[in-house]
């Protein structure tokens, strides 16, 4: 896009869902991006292990690419920077904090073979240009330290990108948002704000982080037996209460996950969490000690099936054993989507004997995200020209878009997006352009993107289970050559399948006797026609369609 043009903004995910946060500016031809984040999977998503943004669009201009900016450290905003560094194939200039850039390099440990960025550590308050972008750092207060919302100021006016924030004026580490410079960009003028929405449906005022303190000493001081706290292993402020109050009534902590390990380490050698390691226990030498001495601080408080508190949960944690008179306390957020595996790690737990602590009973978790009261002060001290509501579901970047214009923006210059859109600030206006093609891609292990088809597929044999049917023909003889074989998995009990499988098997022959010998010399007829027997059959004898997987070979 030329100067002419005006200055592009496009958003390729982290609206309409929580996570896989982008978006891209450009000025010039050339591509900023904010952000580039995952999304994790729900329990429909079978075998994938992330879902990403489309960026096929980018990856064909990999050479306009001029930085990326992350706003801060979460997964949700840090977590795809492997696979854009691999499909641009290309060393790129990456803006963060120092605990953002710490945990970007922790991720990219583990993949040996990529480009290297070239990291520039900003602070809030710095000023910097990088090609065309004329970038400005802000501070925000978030569930994790050393965030930041970027100022762009551009030829065509000044775009403000909040990241994640609250309004916490008392939090852990004495850096709140720093609501006097967001003052200073709306007295120069702020022409397009694209504010974090997670909140905007939340009454009231977010309450201070440091609130759960002392709800979670009560609860140690009063535990008897092993205590476990999961929490997102990210969220430095809240394990740092933990471990306080650990110490306060003679815990030592044991951390288990790896993410949870690593993240503590790195946290506590750059000076974010106030910490003797030396004080930490060995998951291996737990028993060493008295249960009522040891505090358990853990992953899996989305009920994650792998993480350390879903093994323990069932039993199947090689060195940690939960049980009777111990107290689990879930001290995060419930992610939506993650419903069902949340509550079944708590019902996991409560058979074992444990007594169960999370947000819905007691004071052991604040949002990381401002809620209402928060953005309406926070749109009256900004006063955006135009604002598009960011970072949430559509629900949340609705009450937003409400928000904004209750608090003046004329409805006209609010902009509820969507995936793919594009919008053009071009001499302080803002309109809609073109967008771009996008959709989720999902991550498999080594495969790259397994598709929705893919998806369907694997949902479809989950529930209904799969047919295979090998039928061996002579096209020359334009017959069949042998017996047709016809086996299942998942669609009837072993008990009854030797009957029902001898019945398919001659629900395909005698499709197949039907035909003209001349179809034997097409093997994807033939493969089409054992697909609309069993078909037929299944349907008519168990009411199911599973997955009929034909196989049809030459003689």
């Amino acid at each position: 896009m030329s100067a002419t043009d005006g200055v592009e903004v496009t958003f390729l995910g982290g609206l309409g869902e929580i996570g896989r946060n982008m978006a891209t500016i450009e000025i010039d031809g050339r591509i900023g991006i904010v952000d580039v984040g995952v999304l994790f999977p729900d329990e429909e998503h079978l075998g994938v292990d992330l879902i990403l943004a489309d960026w096929s669009w980018l990856a064909d201009r990999g050479d306009d690419v001029e930085g990326v900016f992350l706003t801060h450290g979460h997964l949700d905003h840090i977590g795809a920077l492997p696979y854009l560094l691999r499909d641009l194939d290309r060393t790129l200039d990456v803006y963060g904090t120092r605990l953002t850039i710490a945990f970007c390099e922790a991720i990219l440990e583990e993949w040996s073979d990529l480009p290297r960025p070239r990291y520039h550590e900003v602070e809030p308050g710095d000023r910097f240009t990088q090609g065309p972008f004329d970038v400005e750092a802000v501070q925000v207060s978030h569930s994790i330290p050393d965030g930041v919302a970027f100022a762009f100021r551009t030829p065509e006016g000044m775009i403000v990108h909040t990241g994640d924030f609250k309004l916490d004026q008392s939090p852990l580490d004495g850096r709140p948002t720093d609501l006097a410079h967001f003052a200073r960009l709306g007295d120069e003028g702020v022409d397009l704000l694209l504010a974090d929405s997670t909140g905007a449906e939340s009454p009231g005022h977010v309450r201070p982080e440091r609130t759960i303190g002392a709800t979670i000493r009560q609860y140690l001081s009063e535990a008897e037996g092993l205590v476990v706290v999961a929490s997102f292993a990210s969220h430095v402020h809240r394990i740092q209460q933990v471990l306080d109050a650990a110490l306060a009534v003679g815990r030592r902590p044991v951390f288990v996950g790896r993410s949870m390990v690593r993240n503590m380490a790195i946290a506590g050698e750059l000076g974010y969490l106030d910490f003797d390691s030396d004080l930490a226990v060995d998951p291996n030498e737990v028993d060493r000690y008295d249960r009522s001495e040891l505090i358990v601080v853990s992953t899996g408080s989305q009920g994650e099936p792998f993480s350390a508190l879903s093994l323990m949960g069932s039993g199947e944690h090689r060195r940690l054993e939960v049980g009777e008179g111990d107290l689990v306390i879930l001290a995060s957020s419930l992610i939506p989507g993650n419903e069902q595996a949340v509550f079944r790690s708590i019902n996991n737990l409560s058979r074992r004997g444990c007594t169960v602590i999370h947000g819905g009973v007691a004071h052991v978790h604040v949002s990381g995200h401002a809620s209402r009261e928060d953005l309406i002060l926070f749109h009256n001290i900004v006063e955006p020209e135009h604002f598009v509501p960011v970072h949430g579901e559509h629900r949340h970047l609705r009450a937003h878009a409400e928000i904004a214009r209750e608090t003046g923006c004329l409805p006209e210059k609010v902009f509820i997006c969507e995936d793919g859109d594009s919008l053009v600030l071009r001499d302080g206006e803002v309109t809609r352009s073109q967008g771009r093609p996008t959709s989720h891609v999902y991550i498999d292990g080594l495969l790259d993107d397994v598709g929705p088809a893919l998806l369907r597929d694997r949902r479809r044999i989950g529930e209904d289970g799969i047919c295979i049917a090998i039928v061996t023909i002579d096209t020359h003889a334009r017959r069949k050559a042998a017996d047709t074989v016809v086996t299942q998995k998942g669609v009837v009990f072993h008990e009854q399948a030797d009957d029902i499988l001898d019945a398919a098997r001659k629900a395909v022959d005698t499709e197949l006797e039907g035909l003209a010998a001349a179809r034997f010399e097409d093997t994807a007829a033939i493969s089409r026609h054992v697909v609309q027997a069993l078909g037929r059959f299944w349907k008519q004898e168990t009411g199911r369609r599973p997955f009929i997987l034909p196989v049809v070979q030459e003689a």
